[in-house]
């Protein structure tokens, strides 16, 4: 009773020095101007417009003219006509375009080896390894990178003359002459996924980490208690609950496939004889290279397909509610 006194009587008090206030000469009182719903739907219409106005410009509209055009003979010099299925049809005879699809595959499937590896990484430096955090740092710091940078270093670093790794393997014995890496049709590709994983690998430890740190502790302290080996408590507790990150990985691993233009192209340009051709290239060439932007349309179409499905595909594999990284 006595606190609802006290505070009865304290909005009593405020009351009257509200009105007192309000009576006051050269004081007017504020008045709320709240919206109708129908012109809050305005207001609220009008501030996403230039944002929205924006996406729909340069987002939206290009991927429906780019559909469009994948089924027209176009060209700048010369009017378009309808071409139907005839670029995709060229695309089934077009040996180039299975290499580069080829190639693509391949690279992407490079992915889950960085995976492993920066999974092992993850799991070393959340431990209680000393000096775990300089570790992680280390392996972090080539991610932040510019990738013509790394392609640039990499590219020294395979230097059949005074490259690094010709150097170190002649040094041990491994090899009597220096290998020209990435003007070898067997070892241009490799040279170059490694360049990529190189990179990568230190966002797929953070990922993996972040994950490592949202498990419950109780669960191992259980599992311990219970007598669970590690390997146990590794198949059953980490790599469960590691799945939403492990399938974040897979998608930044696939996206990276079909993205990685400018390592490719600053390293190898998708020489020697087509070896590094990425299906991203491939499409830069043909629409850059050799003025054919319908035929690079119809080749983004299916890269945009392959894309999807294997982003489908990845999901499924990691379970339904793997996107669920909360």
């Amino acid at each position: 009773m006595r606190q609802s006194e006290q505070l009865g009587a304290f909005w009593n008090v405020a009351e009257l020095n509200t009105d007192a206030a309000l009576t006051l000469p050269g004081i007017r009182p504020r008045i709320a101007i709240r919206p109708r719903p129908g012109q809050r739907g305005l207001i609220i219409a009008c501030f996403l417009a230039p944002s929205l106005g924006i996406f729909l410009l340069y987002r939206v509209a290009p991927l429906f003219w780019n559909l469009w055009l994948s089924f027209e003979f176009w060209s700048p010099l010369r009017p378009a006509r309808f071409a139907g299925l005839a670029n995709y049809a060229e695309m089934l005879e077009d040996d180039v375009f299975w290499q580069a699809l080829q190639n693509t595959l391949i690279f992407m499937a490079a992915a889950p080896v960085a995976i492993g590896i920066a999974l092992a990484i993850a799991l070393l430096v959340n431990s209680d390894l000393k000096g775990a955090a300089v570790y992680r740092t280390i392996v972090f710091l080539s991610y932040p990178l510019m990738t013509v940078a790394v392609a640039i270093i990499w590219r020294w670093m395979y230097d059949p003359r005074g490259g690094l790794i010709n150097y170190a393997l002649r040094t041990v014995g491994v090899i009597s002459q220096p290998i020209s890496f990435l003007e070898s049709d067997i070892w241009a590709l490799p040279s170059v996924i490694l360049a990529d994983l190189w990179q990568v690998i230190g966002l797929y430890m953070i990922v993996l980490l972040t994950g490592l740190q949202n498990i419950p502790p109780h669960l191992y302290e259980a599992a311990r208690i219970d007598g669970a080996p590690a390997r146990a408590r590794f198949w059953r507790i980490t790599l469960p609950l590691l799945r939403p990150s492990l399938f974040l990985c897979a998608v930044i691993g696939i996206l990276n496939s079909f993205t990685a233009f400018d390592l490719v192209y600053v390293m190898t340009q998708g020489g020697p004889n087509h070896a590094t051709e990425l299906l991203i290239t491939y499409i830069y060439r043909s629409g850059f290279g050799e003025t054919r932007f319908d035929y690079a349309a119809a080749l983004t179409v299916v890269q945009f397909g392959l894309l999807l499905a294997l982003t489908w595909l990845a999901h499924r594999a990691a379970g339904r509610n793997a996107g669920a990284l909360a």
